[in-house]
């Protein structure tokens, strides 16, 4: 039985045509990125707005406005807390990166040498103390501000 090249080719095309079309088709059906935070959950937010009031607004304010001049050194070398509002950065991170900065501190993402007087929460609040805060700063941006990070967290769970 003699076999022609364009049979092989034929089939070769047809396998992969067939295992794109399955990848296609699986990644159509894969659920799309649920973010942790809830913004539109009033009891969440309001636990997330208690639990800001107590552990966060002394340093970055109780209407999220953060300290003056925040993108600048102080003399000690220190940051200024950011504000959480649409003018800060906040919303500029995926909320898995906003976790666990507020989880393990900065010294996680900028090494244990960083100076800041940003505390790690870890063993101070819960998981889900750390999304209600999350949760809570996210429900006062304004709705262009949460598309955006709701675009952001999008890309960020395709990478």
């Amino acid at each position: 039985m003699k076999v022609k090249v364009w049979q092989v080719v034929t089939l070769v095309l047809g396998l992969a045509l067939t295992a794109a079309g399955a990848v296609l088709f699986f990644q159509a059906q894969a659920p799309a990125h649920v973010s942790p935070l809830t913004p539109e959950n009033r009891d969440v937010v309001r636990a997330g707005q208690r639990i800001y009031i107590e552990h966060c607004a002394s340093c970055h304010g109780a209407e999220l406005e953060g300290q003056p001049n925040w993108q600048a050194r102080r003399p000690d070398g220190l940051l200024p807390a950011p504000p959480h509002d649409a003018s800060g950065h906040t919303w500029h991170h995926p909320s898995d990166h906003l976790i666990r900065l507020t989880k393990y501190g900065p010294q996680a993402f900028a090494g244990p040498d960083y100076k800041s007087e940003m505390p790690a929460y870890e063993g101070t609040l819960s998981d889900a103390e750390i999304v209600a805060v999350l949760s809570y700063i996210k429900s006062t941006w304004p709705p262009e501000i949460r598309r955006r990070h709701d675009d952001l967290e999008a890309r960020a769970a395709r990478h």
